[in-house]
């Protein structure tokens, strides 16, 4: 199986912490040059020393914030006229929690600007280099929402669609270029985001969070919740030359959750 990605340049956002950084990990474990991108330079600099480099690799970061777009643009514009990016991992923190009814117009907007736009800026940026080099990967961290909606997470579940459908046009019309473009569904994962889920459904329903936590778990086949580096283990798997005829998918890896085929 070829798993090398010698050769290659990624940049994955949200790299900081959470499952960004454990991609980040594995794609430079698998011979990437990486670049992490994220708001705060000082997590950024702490991410980047405990990059591995079984290559020599010479990883960066870029700081920027996805809601600045026109900065992102230019920062990341900059970065592939300098070094093309053959792989973008766009992974960005879910919007707060609450019913889809309740959540306000500028709610919607600001999702859609961090999550969708965003995407399509970076995209633009990249894709010059993607397809000089007639290859590229493109993975989006997504949601299991995609398939089925999660309860009081309205306006996220409705921006991960849009995301989803955004990725599957691409992936039809990129695929000719050697591009693929693939979603990556996580379930209940240890991360900052899952605390944050924790505490606000302990908030509305002044339950304990372990309490909350046995809930949850009781959907999921395998009993536990997963670590960052599960699902960066899929991520990078799409992101290597040995998945190149996986294309236009959403592959959830949520310990057999979801219910639907």
């Amino acid at each position: 199986m070829d798993l090398d990605l010698r050769g290659k340049h990624a940049l994955v956002c949200g790299a900081s912490e959470g499952i960004g950084r454990a991609t980040a990990h594995e794609l430079a474990s698998l011979g990437a040059r990486v670049t992490l991108l994220a708001r705060r330079e000082d997590a950024l600099r702490a991410a980047l020393a405990d990059l591995p480099t079984p290559h020599g690799q010479a990883h960066g970061i870029v700081a920027a914030d996805v809601a600045q777009g026109d900065a992102l643009s230019r920062a990341v514009a900059a970065l592939a006229a300098d070094a093309p990016v053959h792989i973008l991992v766009n992974n960005t923190g879910g919007p707060p929690g609450g019913p889809a009814h309740a959540a306000g117009i500028d709610a919607y907007l600001d999702a859609f600007n961090k999550h969708l736009v965003a995407n399509q800026r970076l995209l633009q940026a990249v894709l010059p280099g993607m397809r000089a080099a007639g290859w590229g990967r493109i993975v989006n961290v997504i949601s299991t929402s995609v398939y089925e909606p999660i309860p009081n997470l309205g306006v996220s579940n409705t921006i991960r669609g849009a995301v989803a459908g955004w990725a599957k046009t691409l992936s039809r019309e990129l695929a000719g270029d050697g591009i693929t473009v693939n979603n990556v569904l996580p379930g209940y994962t240890r991360t900052q985001r899952l605390a944050q889920i924790l505490a606000d459904r302990s908030q509305a329903s002044g339950k304990p969070q372990d309490e909350i936590a046995r809930a949850m778990l009781a959907s999921v086949p395998v009993g536990r919740f997963a670590e960052a580096a599960e699902i960066a283990g899929v991520i990078a798997f799409l992101c290597t030359p040995a998945a190149a005829y996986v294309d236009g998918q959403s592959i959830a890896v949520d310990g057999g959750r979801m219910q639907s085929i």
